[in-house]
């Protein structure tokens, strides 16, 4: 009789592909010719509370914007402090990072990048928690991106009160 080994199955709640296959990023020669002629912003340290709307209206102001791409929580479907800006022209990202990069929005001191282009499946944090990875090690305490960071959380939550 022929014997078929067992095929592994994902766990519960995974869509089969491992981190590493889910955000597969191109070789790097290939990375940096993308980001030479990409018109895609990556746009970090947003309040959670920030809306499309006030992304659309600051990044407005340096050109036309093709589409906005709000970074969700991959667990909860809730915003996680970044996005993607897409502008039609490159020269008008330009000016965005030039312009934007460094100023204020919600309180927020907002952080742009050049990406290579928005891939469906980017828009959610790739943190163990669902949300970006950087905020799972925060040690202060931000109102703007959910108080303190998710391990801090987590531990002072199993942490038991102290008995007198």
């Amino acid at each position: 009789d022929s014997h078929k080994p067992a095929t592994p199955r994902p766990s519960s709640g995974s869509s089969g592909l491992c981190q590493a296959q889910q955000h597969q990023r191109p070789p790097k020669k290939l990375q940096e010719k993308f980001l030479k002629i990409s018109s895609t912003l990556y746009v970090g340290n947003l309040s959670f509370y920030t809306t499309e709307e006030q992304i659309q209206e600051l990044f407005s102001k340096c050109g036309d914007v093709k589409r906005i791409v709000m970074g969700l929580d991959k667990i909860k479907k809730t915003p996680c402090g970044f996005c993607f800006v897409e502008y039609y022209t490159r020269a008008d990202a330009e000016h965005a990072m030039r312009f934007i990069n460094g100023t204020r929005l919600d309180d927020r001191i907002v952080r742009t990048d050049w990406d290579a282009g928005f891939k469906e499946g980017r828009q959610y944090g790739r943190g163990k928690t669902g949300g970006q990875v950087r905020d799972e090690y925060r040690t202060d305490y931000d109102v703007g991106r959910g108080g303190f960071g998710k391990i801090i959380q987590m531990q002072k939550a199993n942490q038991q009160p102290a008995v007198y």
